[in-house]
């Protein structure tokens, strides 16, 4: 199974919130820090927002951050959040699309029966499993203590 690049930026985020809970971050603050488009970002907040995944703040001091705990927040959650739009295969969209196999096909029942098992592994994985920590600044570790040599 294969994510699309909005659901993957939307992990990294969350991911990287996890690991901070207290803070607030800018979408150029996890833009910069995963080398990903902060307009392309910006969107994918937004909807992480309007799932109630994230709390969002205008204004100085603003910014985003986790709107409840890590541990309440399953992967599977917030892919089948970011990825409502997206059908695993033609013949899954909700039109039934234009798969000329559908009538007899023999694979569709073994693909759904794949998604299932991918989806209940992220159903039973948080987003506290997965918290990704703040990176490491020039020879010091998370919370200023300097690194031994």
């Amino acid at each position: 199974m294969r994510l699309t690049q909005f659901t993957d930026f939307g992990l990294r985020a969350l991911m990287r919130l996890a690991a901070d809970t207290q803070r607030s971050f800018s979408t150029s603050d996890i833009a910069a820090e995963f080398g990903i488009s902060r307009n392309h970002l910006t969107k994918v907040i937004r909807d992480l927002a309007d799932a109630g995944f994230v709390r969002t703040q205008r204004g100085v001091g603003g910014g985003f951050r986790l709107a409840r705990p890590p541990e309440d927040i399953t992967l599977g959650a917030v892919v089948r959040s970011l990825e409502q739009r997206q059908a695993l295969v033609e013949c899954f969209r909700e039109d039934g699309g234009c798969c000329a196999l559908t009538p007899r096909c023999r694979l569709k029942g073994k693909l759904a029966e794949a998604r299932e098992a991918f989806m209940r592994t992220l159903d039973e994985t948080t987003l506290a499993e997965c918290a990704y920590p703040p990176p490491l600044r020039s020879g010091r570790a998370a919370g200023g203590r300097r690194l031994s040599s």
